[in-house]
């Protein structure tokens, strides 16, 4: 099992910056990946960002350029670093967690608003 605890969201301006993390625990396979996913109200849930456990790094193209994703395989932590904020990225911000088995976990979501 393992259990993925996000934090980090919140509001911000158009044009500002919000760095999420997501803290895994329990049995964390050697290889898998991390990613992170949102949900806007109305839409279907969308891959923002994706790392596998060697770093290689994978982004949707609306983020590409202004999201970071880096991960920290000491601490099991995973982190997005969110700059040049749009307000069509307002959504729900899901951690997510798949290993080698196909096994996989959700966080709980932490909420993004970006607003003036």
């Amino acid at each position: 099992q393992v259990q993925l605890v996000e934090s980090g969201g919140g509001l911000a301006q158009p044009g500002g910056s919000l760095r999420l993390s997501c803290a895994a625990s329990g049995t964390i396979s050697s290889i898998n990946t991390m990613d992170w996913y949102r949900q806007a109200p109305g839409k279907q849930r969308e891959l923002v960002a994706r790392i596998s456990n060697l770093g290689t790094t994978d982004y949707a193209d609306a983020v590409k350029g202004r999201f970071t994703i880096s991960r920290n395989n000491a601490k099991n932590t995973v982190y997005l670093q969110m700059n040049s904020l749009k307000p069509e990225d307002t959504a729900v911000y899901y951690c997510h967690y798949k290993s080698q088995f196909s096994y996989e976990a959700w966080g709980q979501g932490t909420q993004v608003t970006v607003s003036s």
